[in-house]
C-alpha cells in the first residue's frame, strides 16, 4: 500500500507565498516514480498545476501558474514540493499530489488525472485579497 501525505497549505493573503509538501510511505519506490500536483477549486473539476519526472530534471506546468510555481522533488526524503510564489485569489483550492510509475523509457509528465495511480488526501490553500 502507497501513502501520500500532504502539508504545507494554509491561508495566506495575495501577493504571497507557500512551500507544499507531499511524503511518500509505504510500498513505492519514490525514485522510479513520475510526481505531479493537481489542485480543485469550489465547484470546479481537478486540474493540472505541475509534473516532475524521475531525477527531478524535467518538469512540466500548467500555463496559469507558469512562472510563479516551482515543482520539485527530494528523492532521498522521499518528499515532493511545491513553491508558490505571488499566490492570487485564483489559486485558492485543495492541493493534490500524485504519483505514477514510469512505465516506459520515454513516459513523459501526464497532464490528466488518470493517468496517476496514487493520491495523497490534499492540503488547503486559500488565498485572501
Amino acid at each position: 500500500q502507497v501513502q501520500l501525505v500532504e502539508s504545507g497549505g494554509g491561508l495566506v493573503q495575495a501577493g504571497g507565498s507557500l512551500r507544499l509538501s507531499c511524503v511518500a510511505s509505504g510500498r513505492i519506490f519514490f525514485s522510479s516514480h513520475t510526481m505531479a500536483w493537481f489542485r480543485q477549486a469550489p465547484e470546479k473539476m481537478r486540474e493540472f498545476v505541475a509534473a516532475v519526472g524521475t531525477g527531478g530534471r524535467v518538469t512540466n506546468y500548467a500555463d496559469s501558474v507558469q512562472g510563479r510555481f516551482t515543482i520539485s522533488r527530494d528523492d532521498a526524503r522521499n518528499t515532493l514540493y511545491l513553491q508558490i510564489d505571488s499566490l492570487k485569489a485564483e489559486d485558492t483550492a485543495v492541493y493534490y499530489c500524485a504519483a505514477r510509475p514510469v512505465r516506459a523509457i520515454f513516459d513523459g509528465l501526464p497532464r490528466t488525472d488518470a493517468a496517476y495511480d496514487y493520491w495523497g488526501q490534499g492540503t488547503q490553500v486559500t488565498v485572501s485579497s
